[in-house]
């Protein structure tokens, strides 16, 4: 068995694997590791994401460089922010047993200056975005004359993202002796262009079969038109209880329509893309990993470079135009040795991309049929006996059992169960799930939405509507008002109506349920009904925004005049860029 020692590596790095707790290594750390350690070499090493790629150059690069010397030495380049911040975070657990040396990330949406600052005291390895890069190299905030290593991670994606030029700017700003280690997932004309114009005679190393996917994910699809997407999504989330998944959309609008009809049919969505500001994604990114975020509904672009485990689906709710992107999104599930599905929404005219993907990755595609409501109640009840027997039981409800045992005594323990189950499940309806499911009738679709738009068009009915819900809201008996440290300069974006769909994005309230919205420029007030007070205060708890805690508490009327009259002059006003709530 192949241990991380007989690999090469020096004292300092193997106790911080062993801190770490690795105990082998993976296949393209034991591929990699050896051949960048014992000759200097260029190198390109083909690999899916999640396969331990950043210890394969991390542990080299931090053993090869002069720890003694301040100069950057070593460079690191990778498509998204997200994912410099990931290296970063992983070469600093990588190098705690080494004195003195400094690793610092550099990518957008951050202080240039402060970035700048922390490389002109000194700097061994800079993690980077290739446009920040660039930008702060025209600014002479950044020498890489000098640098001996220089890593393209996630080639194939930072071309695809469009920055091939950025790319070639950089490395002509390094020189020309230094070694280059190029990983990438895939290996299409671009990225070999990459290699046979800046590289030489690199070493090729490949971890699988070139171009293809993760070997423990299981590819599967559903043939389902494209009005017939939606109610197959929740089916198949339905009969996973425990999934955790990543969904993509093609666009923007798909992605955040699909997040908010996740949201408002009670399951734990949210949306990443590229309208969304950075804290905004942070954010959503935070709730995702701590997995008080069941859903990731995404585009291509903001899910690159994101890097969460124990992903159990990726769904392609629509298929992209390239396969190596499709490998890519399913590369997302399947990691450490867990076993993942890859799961694709096919229409009917899509069929011969099928035959395709399954060349591409040389292994079969499974089809499935959507599940039966039958199916799904089963896999719901299975989930919930499962929950009730891993209950904790709370001591102090013994005094309880003798009077709720007298209460059921005339019951049968088959009638207690049948009351149980019919309450606990009472807002499951079988029918209707198999009529939602289906949906192919297609004059009865059109039925529906004239029926739906006289409703809408009825004006009588929404002023009725609304003045009930006007009532209900200025009920002071049936409302909570809450203080957040949110504000429009955590959250630029955001404004009276925008915050309550961040509001959404964590509670599981529908979009009337939040009210009297006041966005003020470092903090803002809404309302909630009473009912939902537990529900407000702990989804936001331990939530940090722009690296500081996000505050959530219950606004006392005293508190919340004394802040609007003392922070009057800091909401925006009508001249500024986002106007007064």
């Amino acid at each position: 068995m192949t241990s991380f020692k007989s690999l090469g590596l020096s004292e300092q790095i193997l106790k911080a694997v062993t801190k770490l707790g690795f105990q082998i290594p993976t296949e393209v750390q034991k591929k990699v590791i050896p051949k960048l350690l014992k000759k200097n070499t260029d190198l390109v090493a083909l690999a899916q994401t999640g396969t331990g790629k950043t210890a394969a150059f991390g542990f080299p690069m931090l053993q090869l460089i002069e720890h003694s010397n301040k100069i950057t030495q070593g460079l690191i380049l990778s498509p998204t922010r997200e994912l410099c911040l990931q290296i970063t975070n992983e070469m600093n657990l990588y190098s705690s047993g080494i004195k003195n040396i400094n690793i610092v990330a550099v990518y957008g949406g951050s202080n240039i200056n402060e970035q700048a600052n922390k490389i002109k005291h000194g700097a061994q390895i800079i993690v980077a975005t290739p446009g920040r890069l660039k930008d702060m190299i025209r600014r002479k905030y950044v020498d890489i004359s000098n640098i001996k290593y220089c890593v393209l991670d996630e080639a194939d994606e930072m071309l695809n993202m469009g920055f091939y030029e950025d790319i070639k700017s950089i490395l002509s700003n390094s020189p020309k002796g230094k070694y280059s280690w190029l990983f990438s997932a895939t290996m299409p004309p671009e990225v070999n262009k990459i290699a046979k114009n800046f590289m030489n005679e690199p070493t090729e190393i490949t971890v699988g079969t070139k171009n293809s996917g993760a070997k423990n994910v299981n590819h599967e699809y559903f043939i389902v038109s494209a009005s017939e997407r939606y109610d197959t999504l929740k089916a198949l989330v339905n009969i996973n209880p425990d999934i955790f998944a990543c969904i993509f959309c093609r666009t923007k609008i798909q992605t955040q329509r699909v997040a908010d009809r996740m949201i408002n049919d009670g399951y734990k969505a949210a949306a990443i893309h590229g309208d969304l500001s950075q804290s905004q994604r942070d954010v959503v990114m935070q709730s995702f990993r701590n997995k008080k975020i069941q859903l990731l509904v995404a585009t291509d672009v903001a899910a690159r470079g994101i890097d969460v485990d124990d992903i159990t689906h990726v769904i392609n709710y629509q298929l992209p135009d390239e396969i190596e992107t499709y490998i890519h999104r399913s590369g997302r599930t399947g990691r450490a040795g867990k076993n993942g599905k890859s799961v694709i929404f096919l229409l009917k005219s899509d069929k011969r991309k099928i035959k395709q993907i399954e060349n591409k990755l040389q292994k079969k595609l499974t089809l499935l049929e959507v599940p039966s409501s039958e199916k799904i109640f089963h896999s719901k009840i299975f989930h919930w006996i499962k929950e009730v027997k891993n209950t904790t039981f709370k001591n102090d409800l013994k005094n309880h059992i003798y009077e709720v045992k007298e209460a059921f005594e005339s019951f049968s323990k088959e009638e207690v169960l049948k009351l149980v189950l019919s309450r606990e499940f009472n807002s499951f309806n079988m029918n209707q799930e198999e009529v939602n499911l289906k949906n192919q009738n297609k004059s009865d679709r059109r039925i529906g939405r004239r029926s739906l738009d006289q409703k809408i068009n009825n004006k009588k009915d929404r002023r009725i509507g609304r003045r009930s819900l006007d009532q209900k809201i200025n009920n002071k008996k049936d409302k909570d008002r809450f203080f957040i440290n949110i504000g429009l300069i955590d959250l630029p974006k955001y404004k009276k109506e925008s915050l309550k769909d961040f509001l959404k994005s964590f509670l599981k309230l529908n979009h009337e349920d939040v009210f009297q919205v006041e966005v003020m420029k470092n903090f803002s007030f809404f309302s909630t009904h009473k009912n939902h007070r537990n529900q407000v205060l702990k989804y936001f708890d331990n939530l940090i925004v722009n690296k500081r805690k996000v505050n959530i508490e219950l606004a006392k009327k005293d508190k919340e005049i004394f802040f609007k009259n003392n922070f009057k002059k800091k909401r925006f006003n009508s001249k500024s860029k986002y106007k007064k709530n």
